[in-house]
């Protein structure tokens, strides 16, 4: 199996994913800040900087899927919000994750690569008080929509992943700045979304999930 980027590989949802792929053999090259602490090769970058990510990822040839799970996810309502929060949760949220496609999409129409981006809730719109994040949100599935109709003739896939609340700290500090109530027991779980996104990329070669909605299972009151 292939070469997997992944971005947000030292967060909840990336750290997870970097061993569930590697326990299905794929080679995983983590980008971000603090790579340095995980146990495959990193490339160190700053996300929040998209004009750097070149100069970090020159020499990078051999890519087969791009799995963008990092995210920033301010609670601010737009009085409240200066151009350096919108600056930076658009920088990270989507402008990175566009250049990081731009930069690797020669080795991904090598290989028949696969782009996977990790969005939010399915749904999810107008969340009062989130309004970067849900632009940014926005505007990552368009990006992915208008990359897969790119493409297409060139043979590589492009999926988003719409989970549901899962079981991180950063949606612990989301929930409780909203003032609502955080039981990880009641969410998706980071291994199981990860197991998830590891079967969009281990799809046939004739089929694959262009777009999956991740439900945390009911509970019974």
């Amino acid at each position: 199996m292939g070469n997997v980027l992944v971005t947000g590989a030292t967060g909840g949802i990336g750290r997870v994913l970097v061993d569930a792929l590697t326990e299905a053999g794929h080679r995983v090259i983590a980008v971000g800040r603090d790579v340095g602490r995980l146990d495959v090769r990193g490339i160190e970058a700053d996300l929040a900087e998209p004009a750097t990510l070149a100069a970090a990822l020159e020499g990078l040839e051999d890519i087969q899927a791009l799995v963008h799970c990092a995210g920033v996810s301010p609670v601010e309502a737009v009085a409240e919000s200066d151009p350096e929060t919108w600056r930076r949760t658009l920088a990270v949220n989507v402008a990175s994750a566009a250049e990081l496609v731009r930069l690797t999409l020669p080795a991904l129409r090598r290989s028949g690569g696969h782009v996977i981006f990790v969005n939010a809730s399915p749904g999810m719109t107008a969340v009062p008080r989130w309004s970067a994040f849900v632009a940014s949100k926005a505007a990552l599935r368009e990006l992915a929509e208008s990359l897969r109709a790119e493409e297409t003739a060139h043979g590589v896939r492009v999926t988003t992943v719409f989970p549901g609340g899962t079981a991180t700290d950063l949606l612990g500090e989301v929930r409780h700045a909203f003032g609502r109530p955080y039981d990880p027991g009641l969410c998706i779980q980071p291994r199981s979304l990860a197991a998830m996104i590891v079967w969009v990329l281990n799809a046939p070669p004739d089929a694959y999930a262009c777009e999956l909605s991740v439900l945390p299972t009911p509970h019974s009151p």
